[in-house]
């Protein structure tokens, strides 16, 4: 579904990040949830360098994403999910067990997956360079790994994780694509996480979600102020 500048639904995503994050940021789960559930959206840019003051208002970390829906306003992106699965009826009915499998793998993804692969990105990429990294990694590794098996257990040769599609492997494959090594994913897993990404409303959110920073690269700025 195209952007729609009219609509009541406003997502607040950043301009422009470095290459390695592009693609990752997670304004890219409510862009995927509006788009599986045929919800027009709009978005307003912000700095990811110099954020602006008044947006901690919205978002107490200056993080995105953060969502306006009407009156209704929304930080996290596991909230943000929450409440278009709501919006759009896609939620199972409360107090069923599909409901229960849902929101329980939604919050398995915050919390018990993506934790180990941030710390995991944290060692291997961003503080790769200090001391203690080649120490902490192979512990990190085997946590990992350990996790990684058990989850792949747990989804067996279901093609989703809560029965149908829904906002929990939103949540999980945005999680698992973040890894920096995809050989550390099971086969399962590694074929779950294509089976998302496959899915044309994926398409449409990444897409989405990277057209601005071709447009405020700072390079590109800056070699048109040259």
């Amino acid at each position: 579904m195209p952007i729609d500048p009219t609509s009541d639904i406003e997502i607040t995503a950043f301009e422009w990040v470095p290459s390695f994050a592009q693609g990752q940021v997670r304004d890219l789960r409510p862009r995927w949830a509006c788009e599986e559930y045929g919800l027009a959206y709009k978005v307003r840019l912000i700095s990811a360098i110099e954020r602006p003051e008044w947006y901690f208002a919205d978002q107490p970390w200056g993080q995105v994403p953060f969502m306006q829906d009407g009156d209704v306003r929304v930080f996290e992106s596991g909230a943000t999910l929450i409440h278009l699965a709501e919006k759009s009826g896609a939620l199972p009915p409360p107090g069923s067990q599909q409901r229960a499998s849902v929101m329980s793998w939604l919050l398995a993804a915050f919390n018990s997956i993506e934790p180990s692969v941030m710390e995991f990105v944290n060692c291997t990429f961003f503080s790769r360079k200090e001391e203690w990294a080649p120490l902490r990694r192979p512990s990190l590794t085997s946590t990992l790994t350990d996790r990684l098996a058990r989850l792949e257990v747990a989804l067996d040769d279901r093609q989703w994780l809560g029965g149908e599609f829904s906002i929990a492997d939103i949540a999980m494959i945005t999680v698992l694509r973040a890894l920096p090594d995809p050989a550390l994913l099971p086969a399962g897993l590694s074929a779950y996480v294509d089976r998302g990404c496959a899915r044309p409303a994926f398409g449409l959110a990444l897409a989405a979600q990277l057209a601005p920073f071709a447009e405020h690269d700072p390079r590109s700025t800056a070699k048109q102020g040259a």
